[in-house]
């Protein structure tokens, strides 16, 4: 498993951060069960630009339950909190998220997610979206489903589009 976070000793915080979400968050977690019984992502490569906070580890969490492989980067260097991102990275994804990251830092977990020539795309404000369809067609061309959180992301796959 490869991963880079700020500090692996933060993990069981996380845990704890992670649990109180899902106690709140019934339908992901019943979305999950099933996951678990049917394991519908078997084999299935996510790569996902998300925000890295306990909401977004219980979808996370919800999708290697289903049999995904999953790889996360940060959205935003300012929202990461540490100790989700440290619990997901002894749970076996692959994250690279930390508070704080350059913006040279930020671009590079992105390319380190986006080498995982992943076959679903999750992205929030689509920096990994343009990243495989300017720097890497050679995997883009491999993903078969995805998402874009934001106005802002879907206007630029717009604009992609457009620009051929």
């Amino acid at each position: 498993m490869m991963f880079r976070v700020a500090d692996l000793g933060l993990s069981e915080v996380g845990v704890r951060e992670i649990e109180w979400a899902e106690k709140h968050m019934p339908v992901l977690m019943r979305i999950r069960s099933e996951f678990l019984r049917e394991k519908p992502l078997s084999g299935v490569r996510v790569a996902a630009v998300l925000h890295v906070t306990k909401e977004t580890a219980v979808l996370i969490k919800t999708l290697v339950g289903g049999g995904a492989e999953v790889w996360l980067a940060g959205s935003n260097p300012l929202s990461t909190q540490d100790s989700v991102a440290a619990a997901l990275a002894t749970e076996g994804v692959h994250v690279f998220a930390w508070r704080g990251q350059t913006p040279s830092e930020y671009y590079e977990c992105i390319s380190r997610v986006a080498s995982s020539e992943p076959e679903i795309v999750i992205d929030d404000g689509a920096d990994l979206h343009a990243y495989l369809h300017s720097e890497r067609r050679d995997i883009g061309s491999r993903v078969w489903g995805g998402t874009e959180e934001t106005t802002t992301g879907v206007n630029r796959l717009r604009s992609l589009e457009k620009s051929g």
